[in-house]
């Protein structure tokens, strides 16, 4: 009896997607809850594990498409498994591991004089390649030094610049099919640029008082939720309370409504190998700054080993990029499409700065707020912006909501 391995159902919204990936061969004896294959689709990564034990058919060969519902091995539930290997055993009783002497070595070999013994080892010279002119046939140090002056005269003579190699024009590119992930977010991408009339803002924010009050705390933080506290639970707070500030800028434009939202589920974009992923960090308006760290570690170390779970990736109202985790200066990200706005932030910098007339030294990032002009004004749009500034350069605003 054959059991057929088919590609599962992921949501409603997934139709098809590549098989990334076997983890396994063809003809191999498999364990049941054993992984099979890895599917990669415009919204996730995940992994197929073996229904029964059996030996498997692949019917699909790897980077080809595949359909939900698509079946693309069998597996024979009537073979037996593979029997232990006879060779499993106590290496101290195994015939193959104990040294035997082969007759093809010289017998002088081992007859060495202790300062022929001692050239061999200086020089490095493969003994048993040398015909001996001592007694006997022996190999001598004078055998074993005229052997490596002949073998170093030998390389001096050998030419030293190699041929250049042949370049086919097959091998200066090389052409792979686009993941479904990666098509995804190009498409994305392309929509935002089309259908939103996006603008950005810019302003600067001083880090000094983040940056005291996380080497303040850091230690205590650490003892205590088993995490470090980082600049992203700031910006991810920072940002709720300006949602809340200015509504306008929670919101969504649906056909010719206007939708407003009632709930801070923001988004947090994580850089993985296969693309972009923003990863929804839910209700920060009630979470503490431990939670808010401890689900964006989560969500990174999910979205990087391709474990991520689809709701993880739905229903955010705003979104946070970090470019200056990359060395970014400045950039003007793009929006997540249908949400009205994103925050970038950017790499921090010691700059020369007028603070109460003085010129001084503080740590500097600039932000950038893209958003879509249809919904959202400019007075908006800079306020929402000046409104996360105020909170980084005085956290405490983020404890009395002001």
């Amino acid at each position: 009896m054959a059991t057929e391995v088919s590609i599962p159902a992921m949501g409603e919204s997934i139709s098809s997607g590549i098989l990334a990936a076997w983890h396994v061969q063809d003809g191999q004896y498999v364990e049941k809850d054993q992984v099979l294959y890895e599917l990669e689709t415009d919204k996730i990564t995940s992994e197929a594990n073996a229904e029964v034990a059996g030996v498997i058919k692949i019917l699909i060969t790897a980077d080809e498409e595949v359909e939900i519902g698509q079946v693309v091995a069998t597996i024979d539930e009537t073979a037996a498994a593979p029997a232990a290997s006879a060779t499993v055993t106590d290496p101290a009783n195994s015939s193959a591991a104990k040294p035997t002497t082969t007759e093809s070595a010289p017998a002088t070999v081992t007859h060495l004089s202790p300062a022929a013994r001692k050239a061999a080892e200086e020089t490095g010279v493969t003994v048993a390649e040398i015909s001996g002119s001592g007694k006997d046939g022996r190999v001598t140090k004078g055998d074993i030094l005229a052997a490596h002056k002949q073998a170093t005269s030998s390389a001096i003579e050998a030419p030293t610049k190699a041929p250049a190699p042949v370049v086919s024009s097959e091998s200066r590119e090389t052409r792979k099919k686009m993941s479904p992930l990666r098509r995804k977010i190009a498409e994305r991408l392309v929509t935002a640029t089309q259908e939103a009339a996006m603008l950005t803002t810019f302003n600067e924010v001083d880090m000094s008082a983040v940056m005291q009050l996380r080497k303040k705390h850091q230690e205590q933080f650490v003892a205590q939720h088993g995490i470090k506290l980082g600049f992203m639970s700031f910006f991810t707070k920072a940002a709720t309370h300006a949602l809340q500030s200015i509504p306008a800028v929670n919101a969504r434009i649906e056909g010719d409504h206007i939708v407003s939202q009632n709930y801070y589920d923001i988004g947090v974009a994580v850089g993985t190998d296969k693309g972009l992923m923003v990863p929804v960090i839910r209700d920060c308006e009630q979470k503490s700054f431990a939670q808010i760290e401890s689900d964006i570690i989560g969500y990174a170390k999910a979205a990087r080993a391709g474990k991520i779970q689809l709701n993880d990736l739905e229903g955010g109202v705003f979104t946070i990029s970090n470019g200056g985790i990359y060395g970014s200066m400045l950039s003007t990200p793009i929006i997540n499409y249908p949400q009205p706005a994103i925050l970038g932030l950017h790499n921090i910098t010691e700059r020369a700065v007028v603070v109460n007339g003085e010129i001084v030294i503080r740590p500097m990032m600039y932000l950038a707020l893209s958003y879509d002009h249809r919904l959202i004004d400019g007075k908006e749009a800079v306020t929402f912006l000046n409104t996360i500034k105020s909170a980084i350069e005085d956290p405490s605003r983020l404890l009395f909501g002001i």
